[in-house]
């Protein structure tokens, strides 16, 4: 697959008893790895062991930086140099399993930088099947780059897989994408101008989230997965539309779990399997992701385990 994950970042994730805004707190556990949606979906398909292609900015020195974490993972990165330098995000995790991200927004793009990463996308999608988007955009992008993305796979007879949110993503759906995948906090934002990210599972989550799955294909999207956190996901095409229940998962760190069903859909699809097999694909990863330490990663037995209780 070949994914767009324009804004990388450098994640510091870390431990703490509980946290206490207001306070001086001390952390435990500080991980400091390279971040970004974009490079979770890579790092589960590196896993899943499916070829895959990041294309992302590299602003200054740390992305350069960030660019030689990557490549020690064994991540495939087409990097587009950037003025500015690299944003951080912090990831605070509590033993009760509750998470805080706090995301930077990364460094003003040039428009021209933009045409240029549209170009190494240009050149690399005869290699693939399947162009995932991943991700927020830096300031300056253009609110439509992913509809921009969407429109040249499809000109090039590929699918378009995007996991966006607010604006990028409403504009993203008039290029028609195959699969979006936005969280139901994310799908209602849209949908409804909510402003709550939380994507916490809720007692009505199955009905709400049917319900912006299909209004997202109404509105332009050949199919919308919309999950619930640890309740599920909603899966909408044509006309049909069927709930998945997650899997039971011992919740280590949930972030990038959205990221990593992307890429497990991304890699269903990438051999021809219908929307439905590979929402499920999807969903077994994401649980199987959930169980490991760091954002992106998962044991494929285990995914493997998760998909077969799913199918029985």
């Amino acid at each position: 697959m070949l994914i767009a994950g324009p804004n990388l970042t450098i994640d510091r994730t870390s431990t703490i008893p509980a946290l206490r805004p207001g306070e001086v707190l001390r952390l435990a556990d500080v991980v400091v790895t390279p971040g970004g949606k974009g490079l979770n979906v890579a790092r589960a398909a590196l896993a899943l062991g499916v070829p895959a292609v990041l294309v992302a900015f590299l602003p200054g020195y740390t992305g350069r930086a960030a660019a030689a974490m990557i490549a020690e993972e064994g991540v495939t990165l087409q990097g587009v140099p950037t003025a500015g330098e690299l944003r951080s995000t912090s990831v605070i995790l509590e033993p009760g399993g509750r998470a805080t991200v706090l995301n930077e927004p990364g460094p003003r793009l040039e428009l021209e930088r933009w045409v240029a990463l549209e170009g190494v996308i240009d050149d690399a999608l005869a290699d693939h099947v399947v162009l995932v988007c991943s991700g927020s955009l830096p300031p300056g992008a253009p609110e439509d780059g992913y509809a921009r993305l969407t429109a040249r796979a499809r000109d090039a007879g590929r699918r378009a897989v995007v996991d966006a949110n607010g604006p990028v993503l409403g504009a993203a759906l008039h290029a028609h994408p195959h699969v979006v995948t936005p969280n139901l906090a994310e799908a209602e934002g849209l949908l409804h101008g909510r402003a709550d990210e939380s994507v916490e599972a809720s007692p009505d989550a199955r009905e709400r989230s049917l319900a912006a799955a299909r209004e997202l294909v109404h509105r332009g999207a050949e199919a919308a997965i919309v999950t619930s956190a640890a309740a599920g996901a909603a899966v909408a095409w044509n006309r049909d539309a069927e709930w998945l229940d997650a899997p039971r998962a011992h919740a280590i760190n949930p972030i990038g779990a959205g990221d990593v069903l992307t890429s497990g859909l991304a890699a269903a699809l990438e051999r021809g399997a219908s929307v439905l097999d590979a929402a499920r694909e999807g969903v077994a990863a994401a649980a199987a992701s959930v169980e490991a330490p760091k954002a992106g990663e998962l044991d494929r037995r285990r995914r493997d385990e998760l998909l077969a209780g799913m199918t029985a």
